[in-house]
């Protein structure tokens, strides 16, 4: 019995340690399927999303799914050390005849936090050293913690920071239309290139961290209409318009930005085993692009090719399926295509609107 124990036990220490070492150091996509890690959050997350399902929807749902990501790597956590100092317990226990499991699991818990009261020690040699090896993961486990969390949430500033960007440039929530129209109309067409720049700098990055920390999507915005998809959505609209063709509008930077932002949204729908939905050519309806076309126009954007609404139609069956794979898995509402009436967050108080008056009335390029 206590042989199957210790053999149960250090087993399980090894799981755990592993599957730390996956997450928080392993700067790389892990492509095996059973991991405790995706367990976790795969069932939390059913649970979690059905419960804020059941709110109304508005504030109150939104909030909840914002506590998600942060509480839920609080939780991962958590559930890693009871089970570490659990597995510990249970193998004192079988080394150290005479002491009952409750004991044993004291003496784990004392250990791992290295809280060193003296009151419980291991009586045989090899119980010694499984102390000092507990002493040991707890100090390394408590040090990875403190320097993990730091780096996730500096991710997720960088992240959020373009998402922000988006809202002076593509509205709230951002719109391909709204993002090309408003660089039309302030003259200023070719910072398009600048901005694609950095969108394809921000898809790299997503890559890079979101595969190395997929918790991150997990992490939602500060406003309730923006999210980093929702970003993504809008850029790589407007870079399939882009490709499509405008009279005069370079398409190399939406070449690139649309190439790595495509690349981000498969790798991250493999990590998540998220399957394209094939329907999703449905989320603009193909009457739509006359008024797509119409509010284009009157910003002097004209499309080079007649045969423009069918190549659109082709550049979105590559992509939007995996959008709104991913937007039904985390709940995250992708944008439209067309300009929404609603304010940007920067226009929205007395104030605010105030600006926007002024800032509209400024001149592209005065004289």
């Amino acid at each position: 019995m206590r042989i199957a124990v210790a053999i149960l036990s250090v087993f399980s220490i090894a799981v755990i340690l592993f599957d730390v070492f996956e997450v928080m150091l392993l700067p790389r996509r892990v492509r095996r399927h059973l991991r405790l890690v995706r367990f976790f959050f795969w069932t939390t997350w059913k649970i979690w999303s059905g419960a804020a399902l059941r709110l109304t929807e508005g504030g109150g749902r939104e909030t909840m799914l914002g506590i998600y990501g942060p509480f839920s790597m609080m939780l991962l956590i958590v559930l890693w050390v009871v089970t570490l100092v659990a597995a510990f317990g249970s193998l004192q226990w079988a080394l150290e005849f005479r002491m009952p499991f409750p004991r044993a699991l004291y003496l784990s818990g004392t250990t791992f936090f290295t809280l060193g009261y003296g009151d419980v020690t291991p009586d045989t040699t090899i119980s010694k050293v499984v102390s000092i090896w507990e002493a040991g993961t707890g100090l390394g486990f408590v040090a990875v913690v403190i320097g993990y969390l730091p780096v996730l949430y500096q991710l997720f500033s960088r992240r959020e920071t373009h998402v922000i960007q988006l809202d002076a440039r593509a509205g709230s929530p951002p719109s391909a239309v709204t993002l090309l129209k408003r660089h039309a109309e302030g003259q200023e067409i070719r910072e398009l290139d600048h901005l694609l720049e950095s969108w394809e700098g921000w898809a790299s990055e997503m890559v890079e961290s979101h595969l190395s920390y997929p918790m991150l999507s997990y992490y939602r915005s500060q406003h309730d209409n923006q999210s980093w998809l929702a970003a993504m959505c809008a850029v790589m609209d407007a870079c399939a318009l882009l490709l499509v063709g405008f009279r005069e509008v370079r398409t190399f930077p939406a070449r690139m930005a649309f190439a790595t932002s495509r690349l981000a949204l498969v790798e991250l729908c493999r990590v998540f085993d998220i399957q394209p939905r094939p329907d999703a050519a449905a989320r603009t309806p193909q009457c739509d692009f006359q008024s797509l076309e119409d509010e284009l126009s009157k910003a002097g954007l004209y499309f080079s090719d007649e045969d423009a609404e069918a190549k659109l139609s082709a550049f979105r069956a590559t992509y939007e399926p995996f959008l709104v794979g991913f937007s039904e898995y985390l709940l995250l509402p992708l944008p439209g295509w067309l300009p929404s009436d609603s304010l940007d967050n920067w226009q929205k108080s007395p104030r605010g609107r105030r600006a926007k008056k002024l800032v509209e009335a400024a001149e592209a390029r005065p004289r």
